[in-house]
Formats: C-alpha cells, sequence, structure tokens
C-alpha cells in the first residue's frame, strides 16, 4: 500500500472537539471526543492533543506544546485516546471531563500497511505502545501479544481481542518481555507479518526476531514531536537511506529500512 494510502491528510489548522467520556481502564484513562468535522484517520496515524483552557499560560501553569498521541479507535464522529497520567501534560488531559474543549490536529503522517503475499498480522504492543493497534486489529485481525508492567496496566489487554499478555513482574499472564511471546509465534507461523508499537528496547527486539527470521515488520514509533508537520525537525531519526522525519514519513516505518541504532533511541 503506498503512502498515500495509509494517509488520511490533516485539515488545515487545529479544531476544538468535545470531550463525551472519561473513563478508566486500570492504569490508564479512555477520552472519547466529538471530532464531527474531521476525517476519518488511517490506524497508526496520530493527532497533536491539547486541552482547551489550562494548558499553560497562566501564573501557575507551564507554556505546554501539545503532545502527540495515536488515536485508539475512530468512529462516527468521534475519536479515542488512551493515555496514562504520567506528567503535567497527561495529567491536564486525565482530567478533562465531558463537555471540556480538547484542541485536535489531525490526523498526521503514515499509518500500517496491509500485509503481503497472504501473510498472517501479528499484533505486538507494549503498555500505551498497544494503541495504534486496537484500530488495526479492527480492520485485519490477528492475535494481539501485548506486554505491561503490573496488573493495572494490564486490564488495558480488554481494549483489544485474542491477546495474550505477559507482565514484567508476572501478575498477569506470562511472566517476562512480551518478545518472549512473539518468539514463539514467530516459530509456530513463520509466514507472519508483525506490526508492533512500544518502548525502545522491546521495538529492537522485535527488529531482530523479525529479521533472524525474514518476517516483514512495520513499528509504529515516535520521537520528540513539538509541531506535527515537520517544520521543527524535532523528531528525525536516521534509516538506511538517511534521516526521516517521524510526524511525515512515520510514525510507522517498516523495520527493514531502520539503521539498527535507531530503535535503540525511540519509543512510544
Amino acid at each position: 500500500m503506498s503512502g498515500a494510502k495509509r494517509r488520511t491528510p490533516a485539515p488545515f489548522g487545529r479544531r476544538l472537539g468535545a470531550v463525551e467520556t472519561n473513563r478508566a481502564v486500570g492504569a490508564y484513562r479512555v477520552l472519547e471526543v466529538a471530532d464531527p468535522g474531521g476525517p476519518t484517520p488511517r490506524p497508526g496515524q496520530f493527532y497533536m492533543l491539547a486541552a482547551g483552557e489550562r494548558w499553560g499560560g497562566g501564573e501557575a501553569e507551564r507554556p505546554f506544546l501539545p503532545r502527540a498521541f495515536s488515536f485508539l479507535r475512530a468512529g462516527e464522529g468521534g475519536l479515542e485516546f488512551l493515555l496514562e497520567d504520567v506528567g503535567p501534560g497527561t495529567h491536564r488531559l486525565a482530567e478533562l471531563q465531558p463537555g471540556d474543549g480538547l484542541w485536535l490536529t489531525g490526523p498526521l503522517g503514515i499509518g500500517f500497511a496491509r500485509p503481503e503475499d497472504g501473510r498472517a498480522p501479528v499484533l505486538v504492543g507494549g503498555g500505551i505502545g498497544i494503541v495504534p493497534l486496537a484500530g488495526w486489529q479492527d480492520e485485519v485481525g490477528g492475535p494481539a501479544l501485548l506486554g505491561f508492567r503490573s496488573a493495572p496496566h494490564a486490564e488495558a489487554a480488554a481494549l483489544l481481542a485474542d491477546a495474550d499478555v505477559a507482565t514484567d513482574d508476572g501478575s498477569v499472564g506470562h511472566r517476562g518481555p512480551v518478545t518472549d511471546l512473539l518468539a514463539e509465534a514467530l516459530d509456530a507461523e513463520p509466514g507472519a507479518a508483525v506490526y508492533a508499537c512500544g518502548p525502545p528496547a522491546m521495538l529492537e527486539v522485535v527488529r531482530a526476531l523479525c529479521a533472524d527470521r525474514g518476517v516483514p515488520a512495520q513499528l509504529a514509533m515516535e520521537s520528540g514531536m513539538a509541531c506535527g508537520f515537520g517544520a521543527c525537525f524535532g523528531c528525525v531519526v536516521p534509516t538506511r537511506e538517511g534521516y526521516v522525519r517521524l510526524c511525515l514519513d512515520g510514525p510507522v516505518l517498516d523495520a527493514a529500512d531502520l539503521d539498527t541504532a535507531l530503535v535503540s533511541g525511540a519509543g512510544h
């Protein structure tokens, strides 16, 4: 699938959506936001988000830049985002209530491409990196191998179907990294096509496992994104063909195109 078919162009400027629900899913929050005038995004694309009010500028507030978030799912006139309250920006988003405004810029970037040659999709997510896989699984199916830190985080596995879970502490499912499950899955299904998103170390192991077995893989990656339009050059990453801007040429990249040093410096 060409890059054009994997990208839904973003409307010019940002638009203000209204939060419809804010619900807890274990250690995470799911925000459902109305976006009746927005286009339907492709799985793997992302948005730049900022709270409509109290997003920096006040006496006791930091001047936040918008935050880049993959969307969880897109429905009729609405979007879902999964986030974890881990800092000032995500804390402000996590406390939004129904009726509050949320600035949306997007969809941005290039999403996933369908598997070729009849390969079977296998989805691999780590922590908040499960987000872009939910909508993709709705489209192409396939099992989901999901890794989390603990049982409260692992509750988010319910957001995907046919999920096999690993946790760092062994409180749910396999004790150890989710890439242990991937190695077993690839040994059982050599005709797989892997789609992955997660922290840097996980992505590097995914890349190496797939490279060793000749299995194609697409990695949804993230770097520091300040604008989302390629103007700031804050999200450049090296590939075998030179540097690319993830917000324009990604965030989904073919693992075979990556410089191996890249994955150790990227995350989601």
